[in-house]
C-alpha cells in the first residue's frame, strides 16, 4: 500500500480545498515554465490528477503516473494514468516531449534516480519542469506558524525524512516528507543529464515553492537497465 492511500479521500475533498485561487503560485509557474506546447506532457506522482487541467489548456496532452492507487481512483476521470513507480517508468526511452513534477519531490526517497529516469523518456531538446515545496523555507527545521516570520531552526542542512510538522493540517505529518537541501536538488538535476534554463519562487511573504524548468541535453540519455 502506498503512504497516500490511507488519506487520498481526505486529499480530494479536504486539502485541495486549502489549494483553491492558487496561494502557492504552482499554477503560476507552470504556466511561465512549461508554457504553450502539443503531444504528450507526463506527470510523475500525478496524484489526483488535478493539474491536468491546466496542462491541457496550455496545447500538452496530459499522462499520469502515480503510486497511490487510492489517489489515482481520483485521478482517472481527469487525464489518463498508470499505477507505476517514478523510478521506473513504463516508457521508452526519447517518448515524451514534456514532464512535470509538481509538488512530489518530497514524496521520493530517490528522486535523484527518479530524475535520471525523467531524463531518458524525454526528447532531446524536452523540457522537463519541478515545481516543489522550496528547500530554504520548508522542511522539519521550519515553523511556519506565522508566514510572516518563518523560523528555521539546525536541521536544513541533513538530508532525511521526517513527520515533524508545524501544523496538523498539511501532508508532512501524515505521511513524512524527504529533505534536499538547495544544492543537492539542483545538482540532482544536472546530474541527470537536465539543463536547467529558468528558475521561479512562489508563495507570500516568504517563498513556498520554488520552480525549475530544464532541458533535455542532446546524447546524454542512457537507457535504462532491462
Amino acid at each position: 500500500m502506498a503512504a497516500y492511500d490511507e488519506i487520498a479521500d481526505w486529499y480530494e475533498e479536504r486539502f485541495l480545498a486549502t489549494q483553491r485561487d492558487d496561494p502557492l503560485g504552482i499554477d503560476l509557474a507552470l504556466r511561465e515554465l512549461l508554457g504553450e506546447g502539443s503531444g504528450v506532457c507526463l506527470e510523475i506522482g500525478c496524484g489526483t490528477g488535478v493539474h491536468a487541467a491546466l496542462v491541457r489548456e496550455l496545447g500538452w496532452t496530459p499522462v499520469g503516473v502515480d503510486l497511490s492507487a487510492g489517489m489515482l481512483r481520483h485521478a482517472r476521470g481527469r487525464l489518463p494514468v498508470a499505477r507505476a513507480d517514478a523510478g521506473r517508468l513504463p516508457l521508452r526511452d526519447n517518448s515524451v516531449p514534456a514532464v512535470v513534477s509538481v509538488m512530489v519531490h518530497t514524496d521520493m526517497p530517490g528522486y535523484p534516480a527518479v530524475l535520471h529516469e525523467v531524463a531518458r523518456v524525454l526528447e532531446p531538446g524536452g523540457v522537463f519542469v519541478h515545481v516543489g515545496v522550496h528547500p530554504c523555507f520548508c522542511g522539519g527545521f521550519a515553523d511556519r506558524t506565522d508566514p510572516a516570520a518563518v523560523v528555521i531552526r539546525p536541521g536544513y542542512l541533513d538530508g532525511y525524512w521526517t513527520k515533524e510538522s508545524w501544523t496538523d493540517q498539511g501532508l508532512r505529518d501524515k505521511v513524512g516528507a524527504s529533505h534536499w537541501p538547495l544544492p543537492d536538488l539542483l545538482n540532482a538535476v544536472i546530474s541527470a543529464g537536465l539543463a536547467p534554463e529558468r528558475f521561479s519562487e512562489g508563495g507570500t511573504p516568504v517563498p513556498v515553492v520554488l520552480a525549475v524548468a530544464a532541458r533535455s541535453r542532446t546524447g546524454t540519455h542512457r537507457t535504462r537497465p532491462r
